[in-house]
């Protein structure tokens, strides 16, 4: 069924003009951002080796291949990981809360203590967001 024939679609859904700019992903304009979208992996790291900061909170990082990224300190809140690569990623130091793993291959990715087991699953498995422990 398409998105503008579901029950409580809003009237500008109804819209063609208006149908592609509602479900397109969002885009942000941080260089570093881009790096990762780029998969230009190295030059992130190097990067921030360097000092270069950068607000990754809210982002889309579907379908990349994260592996070797340095995520050490880094805020992840509320990104949305789906299918990503990110085996052997070092998260043990980064912000997580809220972030979807739906389908990601974590296999060796090292998690924030805060965060249960049962969260990072759930959230593999079902792409539910992920709450640290209180």
């Amino acid at each position: 069924m398409p998105i503008a024939g579901l029950k409580g679609a809003s009237k500008s859904m109804h819209n063609p003009a208006t149908l592609n700019t509602t479900l397109r992903p969002l885009t942000y304009a941080d260089p570093m951002y881009q790096l990762l979208r780029d998969g230009n992996i190295a030059e992130f790291n190097r990067r921030r080796t360097a000092g270069e900061g950068c607000d990754l909170t809210h982002c889309d990082l579907r379908n990349l291949d994260l592996r070797g990224m340095d995520g050490g300190g880094l805020d992840f809140s509320h990104c949305y990981f789906r299918t990503t690569n990110l085996r052997g990623v070092d998260f043990s130091k980064s912000r997580l809360e809220g972030a979807s793993l739906n389908a990601a291959k974590i296999s060796g990715a090292y998690f924030p203590v805060e965060l249960a087991a049962e969260e990072i699953a759930l959230s593999v498995e079902h792409g539910t967001r992920m709450r640290y422990k209180t």
